[in-house]
């Protein structure tokens, strides 16, 4: 019986909140469930108010054996931002927009005593968080289950572990590893049409858009592919040759996610389809959904704060 608990960003007030509601307490120093664990997909840093205090209660959970923490594109790009090549260099340069996304992090450890030491140890930590999770009847990813890079990770990772040499290939842009990291961890993009370039919730004007990675690319318009749903997108059908790799097919266990900074109620996108990010750093909420192994998705049992 696990709980699953989308992007948190740093709002640990929330997460405490959600964690109480889902019947959680405190118990030798870090939230316990008698009967249940929870399994976080990822995004725990940036933006945040609190985002010390939110890496305080997902490690403790983890480290008492009451949760798994997944890796998400924010923790990864972290890692890339304070780690250098053999030649010196940031593997995630220092451009004004990734220094603006990883600003928060870096203020709140920095201003506290010791703080640059336990962020290092920290940045070590999201080294050992693993990249997916594959049970029995269910998967767990931050962004994209896709059966080709996962196979292809489960092969590259040295005994399931990342080391650095992993890393100074990910970053290789147009290499296999790269792809199958950007994926993985930021969700499958494709080139919008001619003449429909649009804005995302960051305000980036944007030549590729997210896409429903589940969807049947042959029966479905850009504008349906898109995810979250781009309204201005053409109610044309997607060129089938972009897709390099099959759908998540509605026969497989269910998958949950987050990473798309979905808006609004909770919606069904599938049996076996669950995203979880309800953008808690953008006046959304914390989402959670209870899972005790039923073969389809229950939109009932979200649990939000």
């Amino acid at each position: 019986m696990i709980d699953f608990i989308g992007d948190i960003h740093g709002h640990a007030d929330e997460l405490e909140a959600l964690l109480k509601k889902l019947g959680y307490s405190i118990k030798n120093g870090n939230y316990h469930h008698s009967d249940r664990t929870v399994m976080f997909i990822g995004d725990y840093i940036d933006r945040g108010p609190k985002i010390v205090e939110t890496l305080q209660i997902v490690r403790r959970m983890v480290d008492a054996g009451d949760a798994i923490a997944l890796m998400g594109n924010h923790e990864y790009n972290a890692i890339c931002f304070h780690m250098k090549n053999k030649k010196g260099v940031p593997l995630r340069l220092h451009l004004p927009k990734n220094i603006h996304q990883h600003k928060k992090t870096i203020e709140q450890f920095h201003s506290m005593s010791k703080g640059k030491t336990q962020f290092k140890e920290y940045i070590d930590w999201f080294k050992t968080l693993p990249l997916f999770y594959e049970g029995i009847n269910f998967r767990a990813v931050h962004a994209c289950w896709d059966i080709n890079n996962i196979t292809f990770l489960k092969k590259r990772l040295k005994h399931g572990k990342l080391n650095d040499n992993f890393f100074w290939g990910s970053v290789q842009k147009g290499s296999k590893l790269f792809v199958a990291i950007d994926e993985t961890l930021k969700g499958k993009e494709i080139p919008v049409p001619l003449g429909h370039l649009f804005e995302d919730p960051e305000q980036n004007t944007r030549e590729e858009m997210r896409i429903k990675w589940w969807a049947d690319p042959i029966t479905t318009s850009y504008r349906e592919l898109s995810f979250p749903r781009v309204d201005t997108l053409p109610d044309k059908l997607v060129d089938k040759s972009v897709f390099k790799s099959p759908n998540y097919y509605t026969d497989k266990v269910p998958v949950f996610f987050g990473h798309y900074w979905l808006k609004g109620k909770i919606k069904d996108y599938g049996s076996n389809i669950c995203c979880l990010d309800y953008s808690v750093a953008k006046d959304g909420v914390l989402a959670a959904y209870r899972f005790d192994g039923e073969a389809k998705v229950d939109i009932e049992k979200f649990v939000v704060v």
